[in-house]
């Protein structure tokens, strides 16, 4: 019994000298001027150790609160908080780096991060939380990462971003429709036809290019045709039929 504790004493000691080995290496690789440091911290970053990054921007950061890299510093933090999945860190770097430097020639970057780390807020919100996928879920950063993205195309449609951003809008319109789909087929279960009508026409004038048009449509036909409003009915099998030829209900 003796010998075992001894062993367990011998590993312990070894592994707290280990960790304080590497606590000291870190704070010393944390020492120097703002250049190296600045270097230690872009290598962190290419090497995937974002953990490391962030301390080593934020003790720049601190250290050299007017440095020559400081811009690049908090434009660095943004990245490496958003990698770490600290949004609330990132979207505070964020919104100082925007208020500090009104024009500055990455603005349309920070605008870009500011519609991705809304869209990890708004997957981290249910899909993460409960391994499951439902639209019916809050929309609130789903619709501020549109926003995010409108303002980067508003304000830099030639942006290197645009292309990606414009991508991710659609993407973003195909789950808020998806949501309204949600509320409206909820509406049709409890035969409050109305109320799922005006959730579908919402989805036909706001997503007019995400595929859900198609079941907007459908339901409306549904929805019209239990309410025995027939040349509504027919009105909404019309626009299916013409746009979606294939769909069964399009056929009379």
């Amino acid at each position: 019994m003796k010998v075992v504790l001894l062993a367990v004493l011998v590993l312990t000691l070894t592994l707290t000298g280990c960790s304080s080995s590497r606590d000291r290496d870190q704070a010393r690789d944390m020492r120097g001027s703002p250049e190296q440091m600045y270097q230690q911290a872009q290598g962190y970053i290419d090497g995937g150790n974002f953990t490391m990054a962030v301390q080593t921007l934020r003790s720049i950061e601190m250290r050299y609160p007017f440095g020559a890299h400081i811009n690049q510093v908090q434009l660095d933090l943004i990245y490496v908080h958003y990698q770490v999945g600290d949004q609330d860190r990132a979207l505070t770097a964020i919104d100082r780096f925007l208020r500090l430097n009104p024009n500055h020639a990455d603005l349309d970057y920070v605008r870009y991060m500011r519609g991705l780390v809304h869209l990890q807020l708004e997957r981290n919100a249910f899909q993460e939380l409960v391994g499951i996928d439902r639209h019916d879920r809050d929309k609130t950063y789903a619709e501020q990462a549109f926003e995010d993205f409108r303002q980067l195309l508003d304000r830099y449609p030639d942006s290197t971003y645009a292309a990606d951003a414009r991508a991710r809008m659609l993407g973003i319109q195909s789950r808020l429709a998806k949501y309204e789909l949600e509320v409206a087929n909820y509406y049709m279960r409890r035969e409050a036809y109305m109320a799922a009508i005006t959730r579908a026409q919402y989805v036909l004038e706001n997503f007019s290019q995400v595929g859900e048009v198609e079941d907007a449509l459908s339901l409306m036909v549904r929805a019209y045709d239990a309410l025995e409003l027939n040349d509504l009915r027919d009105d909404a099998r019309a626009v299916l039929a013409l746009n979606f030829p294939e769909n069964r209900l399009a056929r009379r």
